[in-house]
């Protein structure tokens, strides 16, 4: 479900930059914004870098090109 929401032109300034940057839709330049502040909100302690690892890790498992790590192996 989509909704129509008031954001200033500042904002949808700087997110077509970046979407332009990051070949992501305006809207989805905002809502990837978004996402990363709720996941910033919700662990105060990890720093945005490590953060964007997870993401990036996890989309990797789901696409199929992750592997299984066995705790102890390669020690």
């Amino acid at each position: 479900m989509s909704t129509a929401v008031k954001v200033s032109d500042n904002l949808i300034i700087k997110a077509k930059i970046k979407s332009k940057v990051f070949k992501r839709s305006i809207a989805g330049q905002i809502e990837y914004w978004a996402s990363i502040g709720q996941v910033i909100e919700e662990n105060p302690d990890l720093p945005l870098p490590f953060i964007q690892e997870i993401l990036i890790a996890k989309e990797q498992i789901n696409a199929g090109l992750g592997t299984s790590y066995v705790f102890g192996e390669g020690e």
